[in-house]
């Protein structure tokens, strides 16, 4: 019982630990850091003028985990000042989901 219950946590933490958010600042300057629940996740350009901060990449999600992906795509543009996140490109590979895209700031 116990044995099965270890392996159960021990794969739980497996793949968690495989799913990947990267985020490079690309931008020059300093933005103040934003509410990672104000991030809007985008996945169109906008209309309104904007500078890309940083760019970002995530892998190893699974695709019934979108909602999660979004937030911590949230949580790692929040120290760069984001106010959004544009999705350029996503797909699936080998069953995970993958996406790329830039985090940017609306010019005030």
């Amino acid at each position: 019982m116990w044995n099965r219950i270890i392996a159960l946590g021990i794969v739980s933490v497996i793949l968690v630990g495989c799913q990947q958010v990267s985020v490079t600042k690309t931008g020059k300057g300093f933005y103040e850091p934003t509410r990672a629940d104000d991030i809007q996740v985008l996945m169109t350009v906008p209309n309104k003028p904007f500078e890309e901060i940083g760019t970002i990449s995530t892998s190893m999600w699974s695709p019934s985990s979108e909602a999660k992906m979004h937030n911590a795509l949230r949580a790692k543009c929040a120290p760069l000042g984001a106010d959004a996140v544009v999705i350029t490109n996503s797909g699936l590979d080998r069953g995970y989901a993958w996406t790329s895209g830039v985090a940017i700031c609306f010019k005030k």
